[in-house]
């Protein structure tokens, strides 16, 4: 069991928010501060231009605003709130949007206002290292020339999104900053299969073990595979909507050439749904089999047990009989008594082990 150890954080205890009683609007990071300082990239690209920088101040991504070019700005660690203000001011982003955006206790939706789209993901990757499921909050904001995303730590699922816009590969640089959003987006649904197969081959190790040898340990990691479930159900299904908003909505931000790629990321997204689902369908089976197994287990030691109990009724009754001390049972005075009372031990015995055994009890 101990391939299939996963941890689990408390995800579904949350802190309770610090900003509580404060006026709507004011930002107030409420996850885990998971950076020392904010980092913050820059890519500017069209077909024919590419740039990519580290930026050291908040102000070196406001000339980006009005560029013809697209610019996809990734701001690295949400605890410096000053650089959040700055990025909602210049671009004009509402305080609200702001409070969402470091409340990381969010769920996945999507906002139209207009002259931009605030959409919110749950970024699922599988550190190897600690073998453990990690959960990030994505934030993303479409303007018509630029994507700002905002997460939680360093470290995140769109290096190949990266590695297109450098390469010029595939349409990308041609494209506008809706399909690069697109693009953020299907490489975190994309991810979220690397997540269920990992899970998969372990619910195929837990059932193996489950058929052949049930231990509690079993049962502990079929309760924690059951609430691991249900934390990835929380963080996918609500993105089946934030999807179909996109594609089914009148932004003037969506381009209609777009809308295509929105339609797969929403079909891969079902797929998830489904696939999650399966799987919570197999571990409740598996609970039931579990149980059942410990049932069987303790059938079997029961029928042994009693098939015992059963053979050596008729013997202690002989025993008990001739172990009564009556003056007058004439057997007392035999010579063969005793070996004769042996043998009728033996016989009834054997008589009842080959009955068992022709009845199929043993």
């Amino acid at each position: 069991m101990k391939n299939l150890k996963l941890k689990f954080g408390s995800r579904f205890a949350k802190k309770s928010p610090k900003k509580a009683g404060l006026p709507p609007g004011t930002l107030i990071h409420t996850g885990e501060r998971k950076l020392e300082k904010a980092k913050i990239t820059i890519i500017d690209y069209d077909e024919s231009h590419f740039q990519e920088k580290e930026a050291k101040t908040v102000e070196e991504c406001f000339p980006f605003k009005d560029e013809p070019t697209n610019t996809w700005i990734n701001i690295d660690g949400l605890h410096d709130i000053e650089i959040i203000e700055k990025i909602g001011k210049h671009f004009d982003v509402h305080p609200l949007i702001l409070e969402d955006i470091v409340h990381t206790g969010q769920r996945p939706k999507m906002e139209d206002f207009e002259t931009y789209i605030y959409i919110v993901l749950k970024m699922l990757y599988f550190n190897e290292n600690e073998n453990e499921i990690k959960s990030e909050q994505i934030s993303l904001i479409l303007s018509k020339n630029a994507v700002i995303s905002f997460q939680e730590s360093e470290g995140d699922v769109f290096n190949p999104v990266r590695e297109r816009i450098r390469n010029g590969k595939g349409r990308i640089r041609k494209m506008g900053s809706d399909y690069l959003a697109y693009a953020l987006m299907d490489a975190i649904v994309d991810n979220y299969f690397i997540i269920l197969e990992k899970l998969g081959e372990k619910i195929e190790v837990l059932e193996e073990e489950l058929i052949t040898n049930p231990i509690p340990e079993t049962l502990h990691m079929i309760h924690n595979l059951k609430r691991e479930m249900i934390f990835l159900r929380k963080s996918v299904w609500p993105l089946r909507e934030v999807v179909s908003g996109m594609e089914r909505g009148e932004s003037q931000l969506i381009m209609g050439s777009t809308t295509i790629y929105l339609r797969d990321v929403y079909d891969h997204t079902i797929q998830v749904i489904d696939t999650i689902e399966t799987f919570r369908d197999m571990l409740s089976g598996m609970l039931d089999i579990y149980l059942s197994s410990l049932s069987n287990k303790m059938n079997e030691v029961m029928k042994v047990l009693t098939i015992i109990a059963t053979i050596f009724i008729p013997l202690t009754f002989i025993a008990g009989v001739y172990g009564m001390n009556f003056e007058y049972m004439p057997e007392l005075s035999w010579q063969w008594g005793y070996p004769a009372v042996w043998v009728i031990i033996i016989i009834v015995g054997i008589s009842m082990v080959l009955y068992f055994r022709r009845r199929g009890w043993l």
